[in-house]
């Protein structure tokens, strides 16, 4: 489980995050939403140690994440930042290895490559496994980016914002991937998303910010509704149900 407590983040004397607490449940979905500048993607570095917090405390499993080493802390989460830029020519097949560098150090297994083929084969990358990331378009490039960390095979993985650049298509099959994921191999997914329907089909638990502040979370069936998201996006957002899904219209 990941325990955030208490927990800001000041840039310039401007608290981004402010004062937030948090459980995280093992096992699920859970969906950070909210409009820009709430602090969801820093928020979400912070969990992951790629930003220090200013205060509070971040538990994952009952260790402070200040304390785990760096090693051990790669083998448990994982993150896919929004902005991802390598410099080197690389194959999405190399990109893709990368993630096994916390066990392999560069040198990989037999093991190694079979969780690099299973990665390449969620994403439908096969055929274009051996060409450099230069040659994809934006969205190959993001699946590529994600089955880096989908080989990393850490119970935690945390993505910000994993459907930009992606078509309708290849983002249904990014949320269907980490649904299987949860469900087959119970791990723990947390998102920052801008698609609050993809958050409503798909979570099992929300959590909404505002202004660096938590404005609620529970349940998904339990945030999505006209009266909760009205709170959270200052606007009237009407709810239907579609096949047991709710589905909020926001642009009529």
């Amino acid at each position: 489980m990941i325990q955030v407590t208490n927990v800001s983040k000041a840039y310039s004397g401007k608290k981004v995050v402010d004062n937030v607490s948090v459980s995280i449940p093992k096992g699920k979905i859970t969906s950070f939403i909210g409009p820009n500048g709430a602090g969801k993607s820093s928020l979400l570095s912070m969990i992951s140690r790629l930003v220090t917090k200013d205060s509070g405390e971040i538990m994952i499993e009952g260790k402070e994440v200040s304390q785990w080493k760096s090693g051990d802390l790669a083998k448990k989460i994982s993150i896919l930042k929004q902005s991802n830029h390598i410099s080197l020519r690389l194959t999405v097949r190399e990109l893709v290895s990368f993630g096994r560098f916390p066990y392999s150090q560069g040198r990989l297994t037999n093991e190694d490559k079979k969780y690099i083929d299973e990665a390449i084969r969620y994403m439908e990358l096969e055929d274009m496994q051996d060409k450099y990331l230069h040659q994809l378009s934006g969205g190959q490039t993001q699946r590529a980016y994600i089955a880096m960390v989908i080989a990393q095979n850490t119970d935690y993985i945390l993505l910000d914002e994993p459907l930009n650049n992606l078509d309708m298509k290849h983002s249904v099959q990014i949320m269907k991937i980490l649904r299987k994921l949860v469900t087959d191999l119970d791990k723990t997914i947390v998102i920052v998303i801008h698609d609050i329907n993809f958050a409503s089909c798909y979570s099992d638990y929300i959590v909404a910010l505002k202004d660096g502040k938590i404005e609620n979370e529970g349940r998904t069936d339990k945030i999505i509704q006209s009266n909760v998201l009205r709170g959270i996006y200052d606007m009237d957002i009407e709810i239907e149900e579609i096949n047991d899904n709710k589905i909020c219209v926001y642009y009529a």
